[in-house]
């Protein structure tokens, strides 16, 4: 029998730490057919974060639903987008 979870939300990204890494968003490339989301944060905030993969790439996508914006990371290894993934996780990028 299937669990309900009730009230769930994902990871939120911390608050921007002093000297955190600025990162370089740029418009989205459309390289691919198909993106896979892997990971991603809580939808319950304005901007969310979403780590990609395709074709053995990996980016981070920034959505902004106050500013209907979408920007994305340079796309690189998959490992390396997980490591900026993380950094925003914890305030250390932005």
């Amino acid at each position: 029998m299937a669990r309900e979870i009730r009230d769930f939300h994902g990871p939120h990204a911390a608050s921007p730490l002093p000297g955190h890494l600025a990162l370089t968003w740029q418009e989205p490339a459309r390289r691919a057919a198909r993106v896979r989301v892997v990971s991603w944060t809580c939808g319950c905030r304005p901007i969310t974060y979403e780590l990609c993969a395709t074709a053995g790439q990996g980016f981070v996508r920034r959505t902004d639903r106050d500013e209907r914006t979408v920007h994305e990371t340079a796309w690189t290894l998959i490992s390396t987008a997980r490591c900026t993934f993380e950094q925003i996780l914890r305030g250390e990028a932005r």
